[in-house]
């Protein structure tokens, strides 16, 4: 299998009148990579109740590494950005340690693959924590689901306003957990800042509702997703960080009546850095945010057109190519029950389906146990 690597390259540049495939390689000043197809992250819940990853997670990953970089599920970087049980975290030296152990098996598959660190803040419930702490956000706004937890679903808590302390706590905590991952063998990381998680909490309309530094205008809004980001980048290096943003993503809430100025903003503020990648997803037909920031990135962009809708086609993917908006394509659902997916879009090979009743259980059923196509094999 051909490794993505991180070798210095001058960006490839295709002709005006012939676009890159999914299939074509692609090369940046950062990334290198026999095709253009990225593994979304997708939450499970296949950890123990300490959020240690359990042994099966190797395997699972490990199967998909013919993905030229592979994201992860969403992994807490300290105890107050818990989302809920038997989500995973990298915190303790069991997760660090379990963490490890995937790493080195998609390495020794192939692949490349970076934790998606995400911080939680007002989503969770203290049922659900290990630590039994309560949420908090940037302003006294509760989610409007209930939130899992190992006695049931429950309903939600109104999350404690974060102080500056608070947010600094925060920041750094993003900072240790990127050097977390670095140890336990990952190629980078990657900053949640969308789908209703902390970062996006502060960019959002009805979740910020603050009128100090951190909330009001357009500069206070992305006052933070800045902060952590520059730390992580200090912390593990600009190269090995990258960041996902969603916006106008309504889900778990959330309200943007116009994040056109929030986010061009923000990736004008982070395009300096020489970041990984931005991952970018393109959650409501009433935002094109991928035609919108396109031109205010100037790095690589990996988008993502299925989060809200239908699980993104072939045709989709290499539309957003053709269309220029991006330079690689990020498939979720699609992975799930084929984990040769690069393999099947090369051959045309027909996808098979998942089974959405396993999606959120705990055990292999479902998950590492979705077999490739008799081609692959």
């Amino acid at each position: 299998m051909t490794h993505t690597t991180l070798a210095p390259q001058a960006p490839s540049a295709p002709s005006a009148d012939t676009p890159p495939s999914l299939l074509t390689p692609y090369a940046s000043a950062i990334l290198n990579t026999p095709n253009r197809i990225v593994m979304a992250p997708m939450t499970r819940f296949r950890a123990d109740e300490d959020s240690v990853p359990l042994p099966f997670v190797a395997d699972y990953y490990a199967q998909r590494a013919s993905a030229v970089l592979i994201v992860t599920e969403g992994i807490w970087p300290s105890f107050p950005g818990q989302s809920g049980w038997r989500v995973p975290g990298l915190a303790t030296g069991r997760q660090v340690a379990s963490w490890r152990r995937v790493t080195d098996a998609v390495h020794a598959a192939g692949g490349r693959i970076f934790a998606q660190l995400m911080h939680a803040g007002r989503i969770g419930h203290p049922l659900g924590r290990i630590d039994g702490g309560h949420p908090a956000g940037p302003s006294a706004v509760p989610v409007p689901q209930a939130q899992h937890t190992p006695a049931g679903k429950q309903d939600p808590v109104v999350p404690r306003v974060m102080t500056h302390d608070d947010i600094r706590t925060a920041v750094r905590d993003f900072a240790d957990g990127a050097r977390n991952a670095i140890r336990a063998g990952f190629d980078g990381v990657e900053i949640h800042g969308a789908n209703s998680y902390l970062l996006h909490q502060f960019l959002a309309d009805n979740t910020n509702l603050r009128q100090d530094a951190y909330g009001g205008d357009v500069t206070g809004r992305i006052r933070f997703p800045v902060e952590v980001v520059r730390a992580v980048a200090d912390a593990v290096g600009a190269r090995r960080t990258a960041l996902r943003l969603s916006p106008g993503n309504p889900q778990f809430g959330m309200a943007e009546a116009d994040p056109a100025p929030v986010y061009r903003a923000l990736v004008d503020r982070l395009a300096p850095l020489g970041l990984a990648y931005l991952h970018l997803t393109e959650s409501t037909p009433a935002y094109r945010a991928l035609a919108d920031l396109r031109p205010h990135w100037p790095g690589t962009l990996i988008a993502n057109v299925g989060e809200n809708g239908a699980p993104t086609t072939r045709e989709a993917g290499q539309a957003l190519l053709d269309s220029r908006r991006a330079d690689l394509v990020s498939y979720g659902r699609a992975f799930l029950a084929n984990p040769d997916l690069p393999h099947r879009f090369a051959t045309g090979t027909p996808l098979a389906g998942h089974d959405p009743a396993l999606l959120y259980t705990h055990g292999a059923e479902g998950y590492s146990d979705y077999l490739p196509s008799r081609a692959a094999r």
